[in-house]
């Protein structure tokens, strides 16, 4: 099966692009010597668990559930951060996981000895207070009152010197889509807060938001911040990128249903903002459209937005829900859409079907594997029992 004939919504992952940022990621590590897992959180499509376990040293894991599948369908290394664990979940969790993150001193003094009995390696996630980010505190682990992460103060205060030596590593993670300038600036932090513990240290995490294998990273930076944090530490590093290993590697296939006219001319597609792609309405966030430019300003406030010399039809893209702000953008065309026309949003990889949801009862989009020669596998199609069994 080709592409032109699939069913529309799906999500289609393009294999040759999975392996480009794949090798990226293990040069790095080949390069440094540093570990790199796969943060299911962003991407967590096991059938190409395989695939990715060639490339990298394993998972890491949000909870339980993500632990599981890591250890089941990758078997490699697999890590675990919570907030706040569930009591009657830890047994399961020591089980599949090899490294137990703490979010707090109150975590950590309350299963310690457990994980240390299961021979577990132990770490605490610090907060290291130095915002590098603006403007989305949504995405920012070192905002003002964050739960994530243990703040320094809180570190001498509530943590004992057996409980600190307990300790096998320091974990932290402030990062969202951002390149190595922010790593940098994050370690200076951490190290002039943490630094005298980090000699005590088998490890540290640097967690995830790297963007490694955009074309613009930084990564000889990237590479200098690794080997200074293990040649003064003597630690391992990890790094936990998500979105890295899967960026631009993926699109979601949709048609269009409809075309409606209110001040301007508006298609309706059967995928949706609100039930199928990344944080389109929370940041918000405008997904990139293959063949599709961006449209000038109107000519007046509250004007509809106008088209370009080279794409002179402007259309909002919306989606079929109830909800009326379910609108993904304005975008330009060379020519006028009519229903039926297929159209392809771009890096639709990451945080889409981790996130879906069926509101409205909307079909969950298939999700398929495009093979380096173009053929498609169907590795999920969804219907309507999958609609039903949640409910």
């Amino acid at each position: 099966m080709r592409r032109e004939e699939l069913r529309t919504p799906c999500y289609v992952i393009q294999e040759e692009k999975l392996k480009e940022n794949l090798q990226i990621l293990k040069d790095l590590r080949e390069r440094t010597g540093c570990r790199i897992l796969l943060a299911q959180k962003a991407f967590s499509m096991y059938s190409v668990y395989p695939l990715i376990g060639e490339y990298l040293d394993g998972t890491t894991a949000s909870g339980l559930y993500e632990a599981r599948l890591g250890y089941e369908e990758m078997g490699r290394e697999n890590h675990i951060f919570s907030p706040a664990y569930r009591e009657e979940e830890m047994e399961e969790v020591l089980k599949y996981c090899g490294h137990v993150v703490f979010n707090s001193p109150a975590q950590l003094k309350k299963y310690r000895e457990r994980a240390k009995q299961a021979g577990r390696s132990i770490g605490l996630r610090v907060n290291p207070e130095r915002s590098t980010q603006e403007g989305h505190a949504i995405y920012d682990p070192c905002a003002p009152f964050s739960r994530l992460g243990t703040t320094a103060e809180q570190f001498r205060r509530e943590l004992t010197d057996e409980e600190i030596r307990s300790l096998d590593g320091i974990h932290f993670h402030t990062l969202c889509e951002q390149n190595a300038d922010a790593l940098a600036e994050t370690l200076e932090a951490v190290e002039e807060k943490f630094g005298d513990y980090l000699y005590h240290m088998k490890w540290v995490n640097f967690g995830g938001g790297h963007h490694i294998t955009r074309k613009d990273y930084d990564r000889a930076l990237l590479e200098k911040c690794i080997r200074h944090v293990k040649e003064t530490y003597d630690v391992e590093v990890y790094l936990e990128p998500g979105e890295a290993v899967a960026l631009d590697a993926g699109i979601l296939l949709t048609q269009v249903l409809e075309i409606v006219e209110n001040g301007m001319k508006i298609a309706i597609l059967d995928t949706s903002a609100a039930c199928h792609m990344p944080d389109v309405l929370e940041m918000p966030y405008r997904p990139p459209l293959k063949d599709a430019g961006e449209p000038e300003k109107g000519e007046a406030e509250g004007a509809p937005a106008r088209g370009t010399a080279d794409r002179p039809y402007v259309y909002r893209l919306a989606g079929p829900t109830c909800l009326a702000g379910d609108v993904i953008g304005d975008y330009t065309f060379r020519q006028q859409l009519q229903p039926g026309d297929r159209l392809e949003f771009q890096d639709m990889a990451i945080y889409t079907m981790v996130k879906n949801n069926t509101f409205n009862g909307m079909k969950l989009p298939d999700i398929i594997l495009e093979r380096e020669n173009g053929d498609c596998q169907a590795i999920r199609k969804f219907g309507y029992e999958d609609f039903r069994c949640r409910l």
